[in-house]
């Protein structure tokens, strides 16, 4: 089933040929959307946590891709991105097919856990609490980012100019990175005693970290930007001296320095 998954997040990914951010926006939201929507349909007897999840899936992807679908075509998001280097430079192929196949590997394994799941045999001996905690979880996660989303597009069309500081970004400076780790978070937890073999496993550790890196990853090069366009701000020096960049109540003011977490 993996392999199924795979190849069909190969095919909705693709629309990054068209342009490279697709692979990592429209084609991050649909592939996770079309791999849920394809679990609910595809298989039989299925329990119903594991339609609520799949429901989830589809709820994450669409509300995605329509958050973005929004964005894109605001007018101050094209004129903000016009300078931007990404919408400059449309790299090689041979590159681009690297960066596909590797996204696609990375969707196919972060929803790799309700596929595992619904083939598991364990399922009749598993603890039915850490399946409902881990739903329970994958629904918050999913509505910080909902929240999160919304309060950074409406500080935005009122000051575009200025750092949003309002709502979660109060206590944290990437709330919506936040949610996303926890909806995965909370996916991971839906299968951690179902799983068979060493396999599943490694691909569904590969799939958790593998988001968790790309969420540090992005919040760091939110942190760059915006050091770059608001660094003269003293009443931004002053909020990212005391806001967590990403993890709340969590020390860690600044991601910058970590030139490993460039992807």
């Amino acid at each position: 089933m993996f392999i199924k998954i795979f190849l069909l997040c190969c095919l909705v990914s693709a629309i990054g040929f068209i342009k490279l951010l697709y692979f990592i926006s429209y084609g991050y939201g649909n592939s996770i959307s079309v791999v849920g929507l394809y679990l609910l349909l595809s298989q039989k007897d299925l329990t119903i946590e594991e339609i609520i999840i799949g429901i989830l899936y589809i709820i994450y992807g669409i509300r995605l891709s329509l958050f973005l679908f929004i964005r894109n075509r605001n007018e101050k998001f094209i004129e903000k991105m016009k300078d931007r280097n990404e919408l400059k430079k449309e790299p090689k192929l041979s590159y681009k097919i690297i960066i596909w196949l590797s996204v696609a590997l990375l969707y196919a394994c972060q929803t790799s856990p309700l596929a595992f799941r619904i083939i598991s045999n364990k399922k009749e001996k598993e603890s039915i609490i850490l399946l409902y905690i881990g739903i329970i979880i994958s629904i918050l996660g999913l509505f910080i980012e909902i929240v999160a989303d919304n309060q950074k597009s409406s500080a935005k069309n009122i000051n575009p100019k200025r750092f949003v500081d309002i709502g979660l970004y109060k206590y944290i400076r990437c709330p919506n990175y936040l949610g996303e780790i926890i909806f995965w978070t909370g996916n991971l937890i839906t299968c951690i005693n179902v799983y068979n073999g060493f396999f599943q496993l490694f691909i569904i550790i590969l799939g958790y970290i593998g988001i968790v890196f790309v969420m540090f990853s992005g919040a760091r090069r939110i942190e760059i930007h915006q050091n770059k366009n608001y660094g003269n701000d003293k009443q931004y020096k002053e909020y990212i001296k005391k806001t967590p960049i990403l993890i709340p109540f969590v020390p860690i003011y600044s991601l910058e320095k970590y030139f490993w977490l460039r992807a």
